[in-house]
């Protein structure tokens, strides 16, 4: 079953999901959904093209991220994920939602003919940033486990990073813009995480500051590590957006 398109989730207890759904919008250039799903789920769209990010409001913390395979037929796909080794944790009238063999989050989702990438968005500093990377960040343990789920999973495009050996990437044919990345973790829980692409790392990173995000970790030259005001995770890297580099 063909991986149509892929979206990302930012999950918020509703202690902090006011705050993060302001910054989220700011920071993309997206604007915030009429709600639906009984007033949990909100699409961030952006001026032109298909979303590639959503909210949620759930019941437990932390604030956290997962992603959306969008498919021809959930039910019809979720046994193929079964048999790579995923499982599964519950299905409603639409969606199938498992757990990757790491324990990361995913759903299966009806593909609704989305098909248009959207365009970077450009800043008054003069860059430009697009949110069009999922990091998977999973333990060391299982690791290569995990990049053969993956692969196997979505059949995209795998390539390695010799000269970072934490990382693998997975990129995706086209229409599809966001990409992901499989990074080994020295310690922590299995997650998913945003990565923004941008042309100047300080001046977006600045930027993000300035609408309520807390730098955690600067590595420059590549990127910057930040948490959102609901304590979200997520990075601005040193990559021209919409390039694989």
């Amino acid at each position: 079953m063909t991986v149509r398109w892929v979206t990302g989730f930012l999950d918020t207890p509703p202690a902090g999901a006011s705050v993060a759904e302001q910054f989220w919008p700011a920071v993309t250039g997206t604007r915030l959904s009429v709600r639906r799903g009984d007033g949990t789920f909100a699409t961030l769209q952006p001026p032109a093209g298909d979303a590639m990010l959503r909210v949620q409001v759930v019941g437990d913390g932390p604030a956290r991220g997962h992603l959306d395979l969008h498919v021809s037929d959930p039910f019809t796909a979720a046994p193929r994920f079964h048999a790579l080794g995923a499982s599964e944790v519950l299905r409603d009238d639409e969606i199938v939602v498992l757990h990757s063999p790491a324990g990361i989050a995913f759903c299966l989702v009806p593909w609704r003919d989305e098909q248009t990438a959207p365009a970077a968005a450009t800043w008054p500093g003069g860059q430009a940033s697009l949110a069009d990377q999922l990091s998977l960040d999973i333990p060391a343990g299982g690791y290569e486990t995990e990049v053969a789920f993956w692969r196997a999973a979505t059949g995209w495009h795998h390539e390695p990073m010799p000269d970072c050996d934490e990382f693998q990437r997975l990129l995706p044919p086209a229409p599809i813009p966001m990409r992901l990345l499989l990074q080994r973790l020295d310690d922590g829980p299995p997650g998913v995480h945003v990565d923004l692409a941008c042309d100047d790392v300080p001046a977006e990173v600045a930027r993000h500051e300035a609408l309520g995000a807390t730098v955690v970790r600067r590595r420059p030259g590549d990127w910057t590590t930040l948490r959102d005001p609901a304590g979200r995770a997520y990075c601005v890297t040193a990559r021209a957006p919409g390039r694989p580099s």
